[in-house]
């Protein structure tokens, strides 16, 4: 039988968890600005977790490289920078279509079903959220990054390496930060209407036809061409920032 002790470390651990989820998912759509201040007591009137939970999310965070700690100031959200971005893409291009090339050559009929399957989840979650512009809910653009995240995730689940899979996912926050609360700007949906869904069902079409260098290739210049925008979107506010 457990002892009290024991459900006690297994109740701070699963509220570790959950306060990680919630604090995690508010750095990613910028619910917290790059640089703020993470400061224990807001944090725990914002969710209603305790001091311990809180800092495990954080440590784990920290870890993760969404949030920095400064030995006299606690711990703050990790700043971007264009140069942050584009070294975070580069590297998620690495491992990415490393990944989605052993997947295309090794996946088997199951994979081609996950993939397939992952995409028609997108495509309804997309079709619906366009629809509705602005009109979508907090919920439902969660959603849509949420099935957008398992698509990438669908494609490079042959891969055999569960390292890639561990780095893929890092890198995947790392330039979800950047993405997420771009793309609700009008830029963002501009780019989004003229070829989000069109790039990721042909990416899913050259994979299960095996057309290996034209679906890594497809891959790469999605992501490059995402950090384009992004980046134009970041100098638009510098410049707005400076008045000019």
């Amino acid at each position: 039988m457990p002892s009290d002790n024991t459900a006690e470390s297994s109740s701070d651990q699963t509220l570790g968890q959950l306060a990680y989820d919630r604090i995690r998912l508010d750095i990613l759509k910028g619910q917290f600005r790059p640089g703020s201040p993470l400061r224990l007591q807001a944090l725990k009137d914002r969710y209603g977790f305790s001091f311990s939970p809180l800092r495990e999310a954080l440590n784990r965070l920290q870890s993760e490289q969404l949030v920095v700690s400064y030995a006299a100031r606690g711990f703050r959200v990790t700043k971007i920078s264009t140069t942050e971005m584009w070294d975070a893409i580069e590297t998620r291009i690495l491992i990415d279509c490393e990944a989605f090339r052993r997947s295309i050559r090794t996946g088997d009929d199951d994979w081609e079903g996950r993939v397939m399957g992952s995409l028609h989840k997108l495509s309804v979650c997309f079709e619906r959220n366009l629809k509705l512009g602005h009109a979508a809910t907090e919920e439902q653009t969660t959603q849509l990054e949420d099935r957008h995240r398992a698509f990438h995730g669908a494609l490079i689940s042959a891969s055999g390496s569960n390292w890639m899979t561990v780095f893929s996912t890092q890198l995947y926050n790392q330039t979800q930060r950047y993405r997420w609360p771009y793309f609700t700007t009008e830029g963002g949906n501009i780019f989004l209407k003229q070829s989000y869904l069109a790039e990721h069902k042909q990416i899913a079409a050259l994979a299960v036809a095996r057309r290996e260098d034209e679906a890594v290739a497809m891959m790469a210049k999605g992501f490059r061409r995402t950090g384009e925008i992004i980046e134009s979107l970041l100098n638009g506010e510098d410049e707005v920032a400076r008045g000019t």
